[in-house]
């Protein structure tokens, strides 16, 4: 059963068939660039938004999975290089990392007021089973933003919260200060 997050609500991730380990889970994201209407009618921009998953050992960051660095050093996380998909192996990912940061920004410098109908979603990697859907608003100067996190609860459980907040970074290391307000 999917849940639809505003920002600041979590859910649990467990198998959609309540078996076994934490699942491998997939955060696919979606958008639309804004209609441009010029002398010979409308069309849609062509925007170019590029994800990120950012991992960090408490509060200091231990490897990033981006377009340039597609698996993270581990490999229990994937980029998958061509549409802005990210895997996460659960059960794979060290004890010490803590929390997995998603991120996306235009690396282009195009700014999300270009960008409609942006969504995110959270499925089951195995089955397809969709956890969550994340409606974040289009517009707005900005150029990146913090999407939401994966993070281990105090029993050892993951969490994915959703966070949603601009940012003005162009890359996951340009937007690290405002991550790092959400760890």
């Amino acid at each position: 059963m999917s849940v639809s997050l505003s920002t600041g609500q979590s859910i649990r991730l467990d198998h959609a068939d309540g078996e076994g380990g934490p699942p491998a889970i997939r955060l696919d994201l979606d958008w639309q660039g804004a209609p441009r209407r010029g002398m010979f009618g409308s069309r849609r921009r062509e925007v170019d938004l590029d994800a990120s998953a950012v991992l960090f050992a408490g509060r200091v960051l231990a490897d990033v999975v981006f377009f340039q660095h597609l698996v993270s050093n581990d490999g229990s996380v994937r980029h998958t290089g061509e549409s802005e998909s990210i895997t996460v192996d659960l059960a794979r990912v060290p004890d010490r990392i803590t929390q997995i940061v998603f991120t996306v920004n235009s690396y282009s410098g195009q700014s999300f007021a270009e960008v409609q109908h942006f969504n995110c979603r959270l499925v089951e990697q195995s089955t397809g089973a969709e956890f969550a859907r994340f409606t974040l608003s289009g517009g707005g100067e900005h150029r990146g933003q913090v999407l939401a996190k994966v993070g281990r609860d105090e029993g050892g459980a993951w969490e994915l919260t959703a966070i949603g907040v601009p940012s003005q970074g162009q890359t996951f290391r340009e937007m690290l200060p405002v991550i790092e307000n959400h760890l």
